[in-house]
């Protein structure tokens, strides 16, 4: 059988060290088939729209917050990466603010995180992790407020069961499609949580959020795909397969 590891939305460098570190020690002792985020892996934060003007945009952190992705991509021996909307900052600061800098080698998002040495291939297009699931990163339709929602409207857009992220929540929804009991199809929209520091989030008002610590896994067997949605506690701790890791 095999086992799909998904890590969700991190945002370096507002990550929770305990969590990561939680992780790569599963990950190590575990030995997935393969280990894929989601995206959002870096927060990018000092390139935002909510930065500019601010004390945040001259913080001087790029680089050493690249750094440290690029540390954490490897420790956790991430293999696959979904495009998302705060690794897209890269792109869209330098093509509006900056647009004679474009074609710049160093400045292309794959090569700025390294991403051939770490042996990732980032998907700039929804990628087929497990057979009838798609990895995306959940930005690519309109967002509910509803845990597993927003994965369940892009997984009924394409057909196909999606993993993502982005929301911040986690939670699985099925959603079947029979008639008289043949022909019977269920899709699943799978949101895996985040790894985030929530009061490092300034921009939530009143630093309210009903986000879920997490990650998820996909067992493979065959085209059988079972999801797994995996909560993270506050002491960095969680359960899989009834061992708990910390």
């Amino acid at each position: 059988m095999k086992v799909n590891v998904c890590i969700p939305d991190m945002q370096i460098p507002y990550e929770i060290p305990k969590m990561i570190n939680s992780l790569e020690r599963f990950i190590k002792s575990f030995k997935p088939t393969t280990v894929a985020s989601v995206g959002d892996e870096i927060d990018f934060q000092t390139i935002s729209k909510w930065s500019r003007g601010t004390l945040l945009e001259y913080e001087g952190s790029i680089g050493r917050d690249r750094d440290k992705t690029v540390e954490i991509l490897e420790r956790l021996q991430i293999k696959h990466m979904a495009r998302s909307n705060h690794t897209d900052r890269l792109f869209n600061t330098i093509s509006l603010r900056a647009p004679g800098l474009l074609g710049l080698p160093e400045l292309n998002l794959e090569n700025f995180l390294r991403l051939p040495d770490l042996g990732i291939t980032l998907h700039n297009e929804p990628y087929e992790l497990a057979p009838g699931w798609l990895l995306m990163h959940g930005d690519e339709g309109s967002q509910s407020p509803t845990a597993g929602m927003t994965a369940l409207g892009l997984a009924k857009r394409t057909n196909m069961s999606v993993v993502c992220g982005h929301t911040h929540r986690q939670a699985i929804v099925p959603f079947t499609q029979a008639y008289t009991g043949s022909a019977e199809k269920t899709i699943y929209g799978f949101e895996v949580g985040n790894l985030m520091d929530y009061s490092k989030a300034k921009y939530i008002k009143g630093g309210m959020t009903n986000w879920q610590h997490g990650f998820g896994i996909l067992y493979v067997d065959g085209k059988i795909v079972t999801p797994v949605a995996i909560p993270i506690q506050r002491d960095g701790s969680f359960i899989v397969d009834g061992f708990k890791w910390k």
